[in-house]
């Protein structure tokens, strides 16, 4: 329905934004449509919106929903290359994404880069990489992030 309401926007001449594609971005994100959501992205990128944060996190979401982990890993990697800010929301779902795909290691390491940033990670952040672990077959990494959570003031 999504794309529907884009084709009709287009036909009565109504400019596209980023905050209406940024809207049926998660729309798509949210029923499923992870192949939707991804046409949308990429309109985006081909008629020169913005991509801002908002476009990425829906993006990386719909692919963390439909269980493609190399895309939303893709898509993070591409917030850099456009120089768009990352925030905890970005950084969870990506790691989620990766708890999804078995890649324990990929959540791990993005962790890291959480850990040696300026962002706060969360109870989500720590429990996802735990849970990533715990299914990698990384009881002792999931004992000593859990031994992190448990000493450091995790914010919520």
């Amino acid at each position: 329905e999504s794309l529907q309401l884009l084709s009709v926007m287009a036909q009565r001449e109504l400019e596209s934004n980023t905050t209406a594609l940024n809207a049926a971005i998660s729309a798509c994100e949210k029923v499923g449509k992870w192949k939707n959501a991804l046409q949308l992205f990429n309109t985006m990128a081909q008629n020169k919106l913005e991509l801002d944060t908002i476009s990425f996190n829906a993006a990386i979401s719909a692919c963390q929903k439909g269980g493609k982990w190399k895309k939303a890993l893709q898509l993070f990697s591409l917030m850099a290359q456009h120089e768009v800010g990352s925030n905890i929301i970005t950084y969870n779902t990506t790691i989620s994404a990766c708890d999804h795909g078995s890649e324990w290691e990929k959540a791990f390491h993005i962790w890291s880069v959480i850990a040696q940033s300026n962002i706060e990670s969360n109870t989500i952040t720590l429990n996802t990489v735990i849970s990533a672990c715990g299914k990698g077959g990384q009881w002792r990494m999931a004992l000593q992030l859990l031994s992190v959570m448990v000493q450091s003031v995790v914010v919520t």
